[in-house]
């Protein structure tokens, strides 16, 4: 086989591109059903919404392909985009700390607000705070922010496996003739949290009627929630070293040869498949029971997440090198990720909020994943028109100004293309 040239320090950056912008599109697959109903459907699916074998169906293909891999995919950019700017502010003779903190504090302001104004599961927020803790680790090299990331994927892990084991021991316990008091209590106390009744579902159905009432249902619990993510901190912290190592390394940046790419491609997928296969098969096989649930979505998937999404980073990068016009808007797509990943919730909000759409509450979980095809066209239909015309996304614009204290240029001189 004949090796493809090596590629150019623009193709390069445009590799970060493309990767980071399947991963906000694959994120909105999952997104989707937490903007459509109530929260606890999100982890433990029977909750709500789960009735019908395409509910299922759409569950099982989510959770093998999708559902944590673009997450991680997402927070490993995040990472190698950090060190991107970090590198660009240096050369630009400008504070590497005082850029990097400015734009992390605007970030996890719009995180904030996204939390307490549109929808529960920002992400922004966490990313801001987790990203000020990792700054002086992009000084590091490739090899140790490798080794760091693995020792921190194997703290995640191990607690995982203790406490879905525990879960399940406490589980089993209660339901045998000689369970104590207490132990039948905790088990109506998890159903209780687990199933939710008609007046939990009213309630919830009411805090998502306007902005307002949303706000209003935060206000009581203050703004703490987005920062009590427990141990996914570790796991976050441990694929933005991933992410630090794979742009130092030249791993996400696509100066490997297609066959370095093929081999992480081939192990990283092939093991993810197999494994995140088998765990959906031990959830039916155990009807969704919640212990069997938990443990694969909460305690034996994260030690595969990271090495799945790396097989797709480099299964993407290997598919992008040939070009074209999908391979543009892709990248599109990533270089207007933030404005994309917010723009996905306002259409979220227009189509499930009372005050719009009103379907929240009245969807199945297969019945809100149609909104996702949709969206993704949306996505690339507009992103690249107007990076044709502009230098950044609105939202990216809004962040570098507000990040920078000044107004940043905007429209380009002279458009590349007129609007198509």
């Amino acid at each position: 086989m004949i090796e493809p040239p090596a590629p150019t320090a623009r193709e390069r950056i445009a590799a970060l591109d493309i990767v980071r912008g399947i991963a906000v599109m694959g994120i909105f697959s999952v997104n989707v059903v937490g903007m459509a109903m109530i929260e606890i459907a999100y982890f433990y699916p029977p909750a709500f919404g789960f009735d019908g074998f395409a509910d299922k169906l759409m569950w099982t293909i989510n959770f093998i392909l999708v559902d944590g891999k673009f997450r991680s995919l997402f927070s490993m950019l995040f990472g190698a985009s950090m060190v991107l700017v970090i590198e660009r502010a240096i050369a630009a003779g400008r504070s590497p700390a005082k850029t990097h903190y400015a734009r992390m504090i605007v970030l996890m302001a719009f995180g904030l607000l996204h939390f307490s104004l549109l929808w529960w599961g920002d992400i922004l927020t966490h990313y801001a705070a987790a990203g000020m803790v990792v700054f002086h680790a992009w000084k590091y090299r490739a090899r140790t922010l490798l080794i760091t990331a693995v020792v921190g994927f194997l703290f995640y892990a191990a607690p995982s496996f203790y406490f879905t084991g525990k879960e399940r021991a406490n589980f089993e316990a209660s339901m045998t003739p000689d369970a104590t008091a207490h132990q039948r209590e905790q088990a109506d106390k998890r159903r209780q949290a687990l199933f939710p009744d008609a007046e939990r579902l009213t309630r919830d159905r009411a805090e998502h009627e306007t902005i307002a009432t949303r706000f209003r249902a935060v206000v009581p619990d203050g703004l703490i929630e987005p920062f009590e993510l427990g141990p996914l901190w570790i796991e976050t912290l441990s694929l933005m070293l991933l992410g630090m190592a794979g742009y130092k390394s030249g791993f996400l940046t696509g100066q490997w040869n297609v066959r370095g790419y093929r081999r992480v491609a081939v192990t990283g997928l092939g093991v993810g498949l197999v494994a995140y296969a088998l765990l959906a098969a031990y959830t039916w096989r155990s009807g969704f029971r919640p212990p069997e649930h938990n443990a694969a979505y909460g305690g034996y998937s994260p030690i595969f997440r990271p090495v799945m999404a790396s097989g797709y980073a480099a299964l993407i990068i290997l598919l992008a090198r040939p070009g074209g016009w999908l391979v543009e808007r892709l990248a599109a797509v990533g270089r207007t990720a933030f404005s994309n990943y917010l723009g996905c919730t306002l259409i979220g909000l227009l189509v499930f909020y009372g005050f719009a759409g009103g379907l929240y509450g009245d969807v199945s979980r297969a019945q809100a994943w149609l909104l996702v095809p949709p969206t993704w066209l949306l996505m690339l239909a507009w992103s690249k028109p107007w990076l044709d015309r502009f230098h950044y996304g609105p939202f990216e614009w809004l962040w570098r100004s507000l990040a920078r204290g000044r107004l940043q240029p905007l429209r380009k001189l002279s458009p590349a293309s007129p609007l198509a």
